[in-house]
């Protein structure tokens, strides 16, 4: 994408991740609860997520969703290099950016490998990230 992209261009784009990061998001859920077991209502589930050291890891996923969602709320102008920051982030847990420190990567990537759901939600997300600016080097 190029610098003319204009802001409601890129507020189109960047309202478009919330709902592909919410779609990963649950398929990486489903499939660690599957791992898990067994979990009984879901209530006792939401506590699994939010409080057991098993599903820990995605809280990196889990705060970067908060995070985008709030700015998306704000009603400034988006720059080209504010979306681009946000394509980083992301890129940082998902690939292919360098990976952001927290282990999320490690266990995302044995997912990624292992469930087709999984796969299928990255590629979405991908393809939706590869129409934002990249940040300069």
């Amino acid at each position: 994408m190029n610098e003319q992209h204009d802001n409601g261009a890129l507020r189109a784009d960047l309202q478009a991740l919330p709902r592909a990061l919410r779609t990963l998001h649950k398929a990486l859920i489903d499939v660690e609860t599957v791992y898990f077991g067994a979990v009984g209502s879901a209530v006792e589930h939401l506590h699994l997520i939010t409080h057991h050291p098993h599903f820990a890891w995605l809280q990196p996923i889990s705060a970067l969703m908060a995070a985008l969602d709030e700015a998306l709320d704000e009603p400034d102008k988006l720059s080209a290099q504010a979306a681009a920051g946000w394509r980083a982030a992301i890129e940082e847990l998902v690939g292919p950016g360098a990976p952001d420190g927290t282990g999320f990567r490690a266990h995302y990537l044995v997912l990624l490998h292992d469930a087709p759901e999984v796969a299928m939600a990255h590629g979405a997300l991908r393809q939706l990230l590869a129409a934002l600016p990249q940040r300069l080097r």
